[in-house]
């Protein structure tokens, strides 16, 4: 059974500035609620108590997010806004949270080591980066934890997407062994569409062995610059162990991008109790104009 989970939330969120100038990218809301959050939830409902941010400077939001806010909370309290009350008071006992520094921005790899002392050496973890939300039944971390309960080594989250978008991702080579289970024979970053091995790509969602990290101390020791690249990690591993991946049932939003987070915001508008009727109303005014 996993219990923890690791959230990279470093990143400078260039692609969003100015709005991520003063603010965390993970904390840009989709309605009402902040991206990080989602992530947070989904490891909670896939069974974690333990929730480890690797942060950077200017990423205090996040942390304030999580914690309790008394003064906000009474004042909820003194206005008779229970409702709202509960949902705040719950944000902070979704899991227990820690929170560890990622002093300048060094790869995906190296963010994972900066949480590895929060790991036991025998413990494999969960690893949710904050780019990509799934909407799905069941929550996509706990269908990638019944992959790796039956096999026992590094499961990757995987998605088709159209072959002339490959170039932007990670994409393996792998062979289907059960339904939506693969078998991963080779990583290939960002290919030429012409040369990728197959449409189907890498989502920011793991679950990692303790062979992962010593891998990725491997790559640190060597790496001049101070780089780890995960998927690097994740190719000299394949050398020895077997990596799985599981196409998840469930729609993926990159919310990384700007159309991929208006995508999330307009899709999860529609379902919101508060105020999809409104919305949809004022969607179908837009269309027709």
């Amino acid at each position: 059974m996993i219990s923890k989970v690791i959230i990279p939330a470093a990143g400078l969120g260039t692609r969003f500035l100015p709005a991520t100038k003063a603010q965390p990218k993970e904390m840009l809301p989709i309605i009402d609620k902040p991206v990080i959050q989602y992530l947070v939830e989904e490891a909670a409902d896939s069974g974690m108590t333990d929730v480890i941010f690797v942060t950077g400077r200017g990423k205090r939001a996040i942390e304030d997010h999580f914690d309790f806010s008394p003064e906000l909370e009474s004042a909820l309290l003194l206005k008779n806004r229970k409702d709202v009350f509960k949902e705040v008071r719950a944000i902070s006992k979704l899991a227990r949270f820690s929170y560890v520094r990622q002093n300048s921005p060094r790869g995906e790899g190296d963010a994972i080591l900066c949480a590895e002392h929060l790991v036991g050496k025998h413990e494999s973890v969960g690893v949710l980066f904050g780019d990509d939300i799934v909407d799905s039944k069941v929550p996509c971390l706990l269908q990638m934890e019944d992959v790796f309960e039956r096999y026992g080594d590094v499961v990757l989250a995987l998605d088709a997407v159209p072959r002339s978008e490959v170039r932007h991702y990670g994409v393996v080579k792998a062979v289907e062994i059960s339904k939506n289970v693969y078998e991963i024979k080779d990583i290939v970053e960002k290919p030429d569409p012409k040369e990728a091995p197959s449409n189907l790509i890498i989502v920011g969602k793991y679950i990692i062995t303790p062979n992962v990290f010593e891998e990725l101390r491997k790559l640190k020791h060597k790496s001049r610059s101070g780089e780890v690249g995960l998927s690097t990690a994740l190719k000299n591993l394949l050398k020895r162990r077997p990596i799985y991946g599981l196409r998840f049932e469930g729609k993926r939003y990159d919310c990384g991008n700007k159309l991929g987070f208006l995508k999330a915001t307009i899709d999860f508008a529609l379902k919101h109790e508060a105020i999809k009727k409104e919305f949809r109303k004022y969607l179908k005014e837009v269309i027709s104009k």
